[in-house]
């Protein structure tokens, strides 16, 4: 940093450059004191603010003078000036006292102007007047050039005086007043050095192009995850260690509009670092459009430019190594390895075991066909004797019997034949001795064929693994070891006409079997001898499916028809006690109602309005029909909960409302699912828990009614789910499909099946567990039953075990359909199987 008096008078050299400016056209005309201020901010502006800063101004006060110097010190000082602009100056400089500024000007400019000076550095100059008194007055920095104070008369004259000098043309042009300090810094006093300056530069960082995303991005966060500042006004910190606040953000209408009226708003991208909306540039679209096509991003790439001929074509002979690496030592140093086999091949050729130069041994040019004098194949694990040829038979003798011998006629058929339809290859002729015998003339061929036979079909020895097949079957237990389990037919329940039998239902009670058939009527039998004790006639189709209620206090039976299910029971049959809590249970809801109990109306439940529960007739009720409820769509499965008051229906016609779910107590309906993951199969129950099971064509989905949640998602495996059931203990389930698989989950194993069984050879019609006993079964279009055993373990670190016990064979096979449903007893290893034969049979153990 330059001293005091340095800065000093380079103010002098700049001041006396400005007066020599402006006597060059000194007595052209006047001009006013604001155009010649407007002139040297222009100037100085273009001069990259070669004056510098601060304010400059003079004052004609007495007072005032005083004042500033006090506050010389502690004023700024004005910049330095190059030392080669004060040499040419000092010579040029001609007294010229004729301009001075006014209180106006001083006024304007105390605020700071683009000259750089202020009151504290005029006073400076004041003091140093006596050392440089032939110094001429400068209009601009100088104020005088002698101790003296002027008078109010002289002030007045020196202010009309500057006013009428005609400005010089070349200020506010673009000729330079001064070329001191050229440079694109900005000079600033310095904080460490007193009275001293310094220059600022923009800030620049080497190896930095403008490409730079350093740049274009003056966040400097890092890689960091920009939520952290979710809560925060600001998104960063700059490279000054400012905060860059949050730009306001518009909503997804401001976005939506942006979007239709913004052309441009769809080549942009929003910068996650700063939170706005960046307009890609062409380049970046054009890279962004080439992947989009699977292209290489740079556009210079050419994927088919010509080869290269490195070592090939003329004039490219390769006549240099591929490598320029010294050679290794390893390639002129003898290897101590060849030393070694050399020393080896010498001991051997001393020893005589290695002969040089013998004379190769004569091979004969004739071999003889019979001779044996081959040396003998070595022994070898891998070597096996080429097969000998058939001993010759007494048809190919010299003189074979006559029986053997041909005719003509047989002779003839011989010739004609093909020869492979031929029984031997030769003729078989008879000679007296074996001299007279000629020459076999298809000798040569029939070796040839021979070497053919050996040679394409070469030999090798196969080592077969020993192993036991019955070893490799899991040990399972013998059936006889299971029992009990059903393996006969004990009674056949023959429906009239042969009617199909489409379900079949046992009492929880053990003692009465119900059937539905195809010609719409409900029959109930005595499950011991057969005997056909109730029925209702539904005149609703074909029944699609009916079941017993599992609660033991009640006899309640679901049977479903077309567009309506029907709660029925056979009150003469039962107890009475079990009458009246039948009776109790389902009429309750009637209390408020005569006739109709309609569900929902539009406002309490919405999408069921269309469901009703109607009161039967005074007859029909004496029948035993208690309720029926009209649903839409064919229902074809109905499932009940364990309780007894709440059963499932399933409609795959009924599109969202396929699945319902009724409260018999209440006489309510309600649809669980307001859209269906697909074309529902079948439903059930969990046995303990509030969990649902809906099958449909491929998957099984576990739904938790309390939270109404989806739990889990089976995959089958299958291409479509005929049948499901579900373990008494609901830890394990079985499915059945259309594509003959039988599939075992274990939920808390995986979702995916632990066994799959391939043992039908036409499609599964239903799988049923048995309610206690560790027994199921499958039914199928075959026309079998298949009875497994199953005995599944408290350990959930051993699998169940599964062990085929019986195939049961019975029902006929009536237009492609075998066995349609199956029931077990309950408390009893028996079996109840429907078919569409229009029998209904009790297996029995």
């Amino acid at each position: 940093m330059a001293p005091r008096n340095a800065t000093a008078s380079s103010s002098r050299a700049a001041s006396s450059s400005v007066s020599r400016l402006a006597k060059t056209n000194g007595n052209a005309g006047p001009s006013t004191l604001k155009n010649k201020k407007r002139a040297v901010q222009e100037v100085s502006e273009d001069e990259d603010e070669e004056f510098g800063s601060a304010g400059s101004g003079i004052d004609m006060s007495e007072d005032e003078d005083g004042e500033e110097g006090e506050d010389d010190e502690e004023e700024e000082a004005f910049p330095e000036f190059d030392s080669e602009i004060e040499d040419g100056d000092a010579e040029e400089e001609d007294g010229d006292d004729e301009t001075g500024l006014d209180e106006e000007e001083l006024d304007d400019e105390e605020s700071g102007s683009e000259s750089g000076y202020n009151s504290s550095d005029i006073e400076a100059m004041y003091a140093e007047g006596d050392e440089d008194e032939e110094e001429e007055y400068s209009p601009i920095t100088s104020p005088s050039s002698s101790h003296k104070d002027l008078s109010t008369d002289e002030k007045l004259s020196k202010l009309i005086a500057k006013n009428s000098i005609k400005p010089d043309e070349s200020l506010g042009t673009d000729a330079k007043i001064s070329r001191a300090k050229e440079g694109v810094g900005r000079l600033v006093p310095s904080k460490l050095v007193e009275g001293g300056y310094k220059r600022e530069y923009e800030d620049y960082e080497a190896g930095y192009g403008s490409e730079s995303s350093t740049e274009d991005n003056p966040n400097t966060v890092g890689n960091i995850p920009m939520e952290w500042y979710d809560d925060m006004p600001h998104i960063g910190y700059d490279v000054n260690g400012r905060k860059i606040f949050r730009p306001a953000q518009g909503d997804e209408l401001d976005k939506f509009l942006s979007n239709t009226e913004d052309p441009a708003a769809w080549t942009s991208a929003e910068d996650k670092l700063l939170q706005q909306s960046v307009q890609l540039s062409d380049k970046e679209l054009d890279i962004i459009r080439r992947l989009e096509r699977a292209e290489n991003p740079d556009a210079d790439y050419d994927p088919y430019q010509p080869t290269i001929e490195w070592f090939t074509g003329e004039g490219n002979e390769r006549v240099m190594p591929l490598s320029a690496a010294p050679e290794p030592k390893r390639r002129f140093v003898p290897s101590k390895w060849e030393h070694k086999k050399i020393m080896k091949i010498v001991k051997a050729i001393r020893e005589g075991r290695i002969i040089p130069n013998k004379p190769s041994a004569a091979k004969p040019t004739v071999y003889s066909i019979w001779s044996e004098s081959d040396q003998a194949n070595l022994s070898h694990a891998m070597y096996m004797p080429a097969p000998q040829l058939p001993p010759p038979k007494t048809i190919e003798s010299y003189n074979p019997p006559e029986e053997y011998l041909l005719n003509e006629e047989e002779q003839k058929q011989w010739e004609e034949a093909d020869k492979e339809d031929r029984k031997t290859d030769f003729l078989p002729a008879k000679y007296d001795s074996l001299r007279l015998v000629p020459g076999y003339k298809n000798l040569v061929q029939e070796r040839f064929e021979r070497c053919l036979d050996l040679y394409l079909a070469p030999r090798t020895r196969k080592v077969k693994l020993n192993i036991d097949p019955e070893s490799l079957i899991p040990k399972l237990p013998a059936p006889k070891e299971l029992k009990p389990f059903p393996i006969s037919t004990s009674v056949v329940y023959r429906h009239p006409e042969s009617s199909r039998v489409r379900s079949v239902s046992t009492s929880p009670d053990g003692l009465w079997v119900a059937t539905g058939s195809e010609d719409g009527i409900v029959r109930v039998w005595d499950l011991g001898n057969g005997r056909e004790v109730w029925k209702w006639n539904l005149k609703g189709g074909a029944i699609q499916h009916l079941s017993f209620s599992p609660y033991k206090d009640e006899c309640l039976l679901i049977a479903l028809v077309s567009g309506k299910i029907a709660v029925l029971s056979p009150l003469a049959l039962v107890a009475p006690a079990i009458a009246a809590n039948t009776l109790t249970h389902v009429n309750t809801a009637f209390a408020t109602s005569a006739a109709t109990t309609k569900i929902g109306a539009g406002k309490e439940i919405k999408g069921v309005e269309s469901i009703k529960w109607v009161r039967p007739s005074e007859s029909e009720r004496e029948r035993g029909v208690l309720v029926y409820v009209e649903v839409p769509g064919t229902p074809k499965q109905v499932s009940w909960h364990r309780k007894g008051d709440y059963f499932a229906t399933v409609a795959s016609d009924a599109s969202n409302k396929s699945v319902l779910i009724h409260q018999l107590s209440k006489h309510s309906t309600q649809s669980p699912f307001k859209k269906l993951p697909g074309q529902v199969q079948k439903v059930i129950f969990h046995p303990s828990k509030p969990h649902f099971f809906v099958a449909t064509q491929r998957y099984i989905r576990q739904y938790d009614l309390a939270t109404q949640t989806l739990v889990r998602t089976l995959q089958s495996g299958v291409k479509w789910i005929s049948s499901l059931d579900l373990h008494p203990r609901g830890d394990n389930l079985i499915i059945g499909s259309y594509d003959k698989k039988l599939a075992w989950f274990d939920l808390d194993l995986s979702n995916k099946p632990y066994k799959t069984l391939r043992y039908h050879t036409k499609a599964l019609r239903s799988v049923v567990y048995h309610p206690t006993l560790p027994l199921f079964a499958s039914a199928s279009d075959d026309g079998t039953i298949h009875i497994f055993h199953c005995t599944i373990y408290q350990d959930l670190m051993q699998n169940p075990l599964i062990v085929p016990l019986k195939i049961l064979r019975g029902h006929k096979v009536t237009d492609g359909i075998g066995v349609l449903d199956l029931s077990w007893v309950s408390g009893k290893p028996w079996l109840v199987s429907s078919g569409s034969d229009g029998e209904v049979r009790l297996w029995c153990s």
